[in-house]
Formats: structure tokens, sequence, C-alpha cells
């Protein structure tokens, strides 16, 4: 099934819905990345989680990055995503891998901890780039997220997350829901959803079943949805040798000399897909021509 988020307007035009299928876009990071099953799933939660904020709340060419900081052994999760369904990220232990937890699934709470912070900066192109931040309220992330965007977005919303984790720790299926509560909600709308919500099975066990963003939207919204779009969503980097060649012209002259004499060389990793970049002796002395002056 391809990759892809929904949105619509549902439920009597009362809340503003969303649904994701992002299974590419976690096996994607979990093979770039080689997580293990906790890392696999709370890196692709928060990947899933940042492709339904970015879509909600981004227009045209704006940008966000999404920071996870926990006391969990995965440590810290980064991820950019964008209004246009493209995202890219990493966490820092990618090897964990933990028991399962009482509902014998995996622990995700365990991975990420929950004394931290979950903290959006957005960049809309024009002015300083705004952050708002909150405490990790559980460590399992949906209700992480929805709680960021009850604070900071000052938006009521259910947000559901899952990713299903294969045991050679490859990704099954993942993916996931934003609904966001309108002005004109009813209690009794509101209350209809809530009854949902807590009957609903888990996103992943839907996507396993064949279920696509649409099924998942109309079983919350009793067939009462209006799609307004479908767009691809995909795990993307641009990252490039020219960029990290910017990076590198930005450091002292005498850094530079070092690799050269040094080390006869370079090479630089994109955190955030794993991409390599070899500088060779010649490389160097062109970024520092370029950059100092010399040759």
């Amino acid at each position: 099934m391809e990759d892809y988020l929904v949105k619509s307007i549902a439920g009597n035009g009362m809340f503003r819905a969303y649904a994701v299928n992002a299974s590419g876009v976690v096996a994607e990071a979990q093979r770039r990345h080689d997580t293990w099953s906790a890392a696999s799933a709370a890196l692709g939660r928060s990947l899933v989680g940042t492709l339904l904020l970015a879509t909600s709340v981004l227009k045209g060419q704006e940008k966000m990055t999404v920071k996870i900081n926990g006391n969990g052994p995965v440590g810290g999760i980064v991820i950019d995503g964008n209004a246009n369904g493209t995202v890219k990220g990493y966490l820092q232990e990618p090897h964990v891998h933990l028991p399962l937890n009482e509902k014998h699934k995996i622990d995700v709470k365990g991975a990420v901890g929950t004394e931290g912070f979950l903290a959006v900066t957005k960049d809309q192109g024009v002015g300083d780039p705004f952050t708002g931040q909150v405490a990790l309220v559980s460590g399992e992330l949906g209700e992480d997220f929805t709680y960021y965007l009850a604070q900071s977005e000052q938006i009521p919303s259910a947000v559901g997350l899952s990713v299903f984790v294969n045991e050679d720790n490859t990704i099954d299926v993942a993916g996931g829901f934003l609904v966001q509560v309108l002005p004109n909600a009813t209690d009794e709308a509101i209350d209809s959803l809530e009854a949902k919500l807590k009957d609903l099975p888990l996103v992943s066990q839907l996507l396993r079943d064949g279920k696509t963003p649409e099924d998942i939207l109309n079983l919350l919204f009793d067939d009462d949805v209006k799609v307004l779009d479908r767009m691809p969503v995909k795990f993307e980097c641009d990252c490039s040798k020219e960029r990290f060649s910017e990076s590198l012209a930005a450091l002292p002259k005498h850094e530079i000399q070092a690799m050269i004499d040094e080390d006869h060389g370079a090479t630089a990793l994109c955190h955030f897909c794993g991409n390599e970049y070899h500088y060779s002796e010649a490389d160097l002395k062109a970024v520092l021509a370029a950059s100092h002056g010399e040759a």
C-alpha cells in the first residue's frame, strides 16, 4: 500500500481530521539508521507525529523541527518536516531493544522516557523561527503531540500514532491520525468522538488488516468524512556534498589545514539520513581557497 496522507472535514463540519499511512517512510528511516525494535517504534511514531503536525499547521514552504528529549535510552529525537509531506529524522541511540510492556507491546514510553520535553520550532521563512515547548506527559508520543497542540497551538486535538515492528527490526506498517476540534463542535459530537477513539483498534492493526487512511477516518466519524486532499508522504533528506562544503568553509582556517596535513581528507556524515560525503585533499584545498582565499 502506498504512503499517503488524507486531509478532511468530518463530523458535520465540526472536526478537521487527518490520517496517514507512513509505512514506507518509517521503513526507510529504520533501514538508514539500523534501529532496533524499541528505537524503531520511537523514531517511527515521532516521524508520523511530525508528518501529521506539519501538514496540519504549516502552509506553503514553511518548515518545522520537532525535538523530543526524555530520560530514556534512545536519547534525543530530532525530526524535520514541512507542509509538503516530507520528513527526515534521527535519534541518538538507534540500538535500543526493551522487554515488552504490560500490554505486550513495544515499550515506547520506556525507550523515550517521561522526564523531558517536546519542542516544536516553526520556520515560516520570515523573521526568527518560533519555538513552542511542553513537558512530556506520557512518553508514548501520541499523548505528547496531543498535549503540545492543546498547550502551544491552542487546538483541542486527539493524536494516535502506531508502528508495527517485525521480529527482525524491520517495519511492517506505520501510521496515525490527528483530529482537531473546531469551535462549532457540540458537546454531544465530542463525546461521540471520544467513545469512538476509545474503541478504535491500533492504527497499525487497521493498516495490517488492509484499511486505508480514509477507512480509519470513516471508522471515527461513521462515514461522515469529506476528503479535501490526498498527498504523498516520504522520507527525504536535502543534504548534499555542496551543503557540507559550506559548513566546512565556515571552520577556522587552521582546522581545515589540519585535515589536509594530518588526515589527508575528511568524511562528513549526515545525522538525518546516514549519507556520507568524502573529501579528498584536493577537495579540502578547494574549500580552503574558496573560503580563505588560499590555494
